[in-house]
């Protein structure tokens, strides 16, 4: 019954040969690792925000008056609501630590390099997606800090020329946080999700068209990759445990973990907290923004550090092929600049002041040092490697290129 049931949709929609060609049969090199995981992993968290944040809101009210009471009554009286608001809580942090895992990786394997560029613009966009919702997302408890962050954010604003204040003005739709920016807020936070869920289907189509790099960065052949089916399913349903066990410890043992505490007193516009600070996931991009004591510069700033991320496919200018297994010069300042995107999260946490000012300039000079200064980096390296000595897969595959170059 079931096979007939099957053979009579694909007459009429090709359901099984989209499955097969695109997850059961989709050829994957065999040699990926469990850093590849990390795409499928924000997939599962996407699918586990979307459907909590459905629940939440059946019961949440986008009223100024009512939205801290309405978490409250979520938290102690709806079956299971304290559950379903710890989820989506640690949910988004655990959605921002699984992308930028993920975007470590394609940085660490050189992934963004060509014919992946639009791969990896696709993957920025999502980036910023992600980052909207959240900070919409992040002034719907109408705590102290949600409210006093949205006010602070949506002014830097205020800083463009000319169209600043009528920015400002769209965003909150009114001259204050106030109840109208609680409304669209909320109701594009609940939006935006859904985009994301658009903006990942194209992500997956630019993957399957170029194909998955792997972590040599050199090419393989047709003939030697291996069905996606059983070998990546089960690796991925393994690290799908391995996030749940970690995730449901969060969950259950220290929900409040990425929770402000400010966030439990109600918003008063009357009251200014001691120290203001965005959710940790924003923290190095906050920490730029005070960097820089210009405040227009400083929003540039903030800005830039995202969409610069876009130039790396042409700056990377390297034919070494693959990220840092062949490459040990790009492989330490890589990890120079993970330690430096640290720094600048640690600093962005405190106030800045004392000393925190002069490390929190260092650090974002060294982050935008180290990607204009890739062109001059990956080609004096891939002088000095040639000088010492390629390994022969590498000398191979540059030959290679370089017979099909003068066809």
């Amino acid at each position: 019954m079931i096979n007939r049931i099957i053979g009579w949709v694909d007459q009429r929609f090709p359901i099984t040969a989209i499955i097969k060609h695109e997850a059961t049969e989709y050829p994957v090199a065999p040699n990926l690792n469990y850093w590849w995981n990390f795409g499928s992993l924000a997939g599962v968290v996407l699918v586990l925000q979307i459907v909590t944040g459905i629940f939440l809101a059946m019961h949440y009210k986008a009223d100024v008056t009512l939205a801290f009471d309405s978490i409250q009554h979520i938290m102690r009286s709806v079956n299971y609501g304290w559950l379903i608001r710890y989820i989506h809580a640690t949910g988004a942090s655990a959605f921002f630590a699984v992308i930028y895992i993920h975007i470590s990786r394609t940085l660490y394997y050189g992934s963004y390099r060509g014919p992946r560029e639009l791969l990896w613009w696709t993957g920025l966009l999502l980036l910023l997606l992600v980052m909207g919702a959240a900070f919409m997302g992040y002034l719907l408890p109408w705590g102290q800090m949600s409210f006093w962050g949205a006010q602070v954010i949506t002014n830097l604003f205020g800083a463009i020329p000319l169209v600043g204040g009528h920015i400002v003005v769209l965003l909150r739709g009114d001259f204050s946080v106030g109840d109208p920016t609680l409304t669209r807020f909320f109701a594009l936070h609940y939006l935006i999700p859904f985009i994301i869920a658009g903006a990942v289907v194209i992500h997956l189509v630019a993957l399957h068209t170029v194909k998955s790099s792997n972590p040599s960065g050199l090419p393989i052949a047709d003939k030697d990759n291996i069905p996606f089916h059983p070998y990546y399913t089960s690796k991925d349903l393994f690290g799908v445990g391995v996030f749940l066990i970690i995730f449901c410890s969060f969950v259950f043992f220290v929900p409040d973990a990425f929770i402000e505490p400010d966030n439990n007193i109600p918003a008063n516009p009357m009251q200014t907290p001691p120290h203001i600070v965005p959710e940790w996931y924003f923290l190095p991009f906050y920490a730029i923004l005070r960097s820089i004591p210009d405040k227009l510069l400083g929003v540039v700033g903030m800005g830039l550090g995202i969409v610069i991320l876009a130039a790396l496919p042409y700056l990377d200018r390297s034919k070494i092929p693959g990220g840092s297994r062949y490459r040990p010069i790009f492989k330490a300042l890589f990890f120079v600049f993970i330690a430096d995107a640290f720094v600048l999260g640690y600093v962005g946490a405190h106030p800045p002041e004392g000393p925190m000012v002069l490390i929190g300039r260092i650090a974002t000079v060294i982050y935008f040092g180290y990607i204009v200064s890739m062109p001059f980096v990956s080609k004096w390296e891939e002088s000095w490697l040639r000088k010492r000595g390629l390994p022969a897969p590498v000398q191979k595959y540059l030959d290679e290129q370089a017979a099909g170059g003068t066809k």
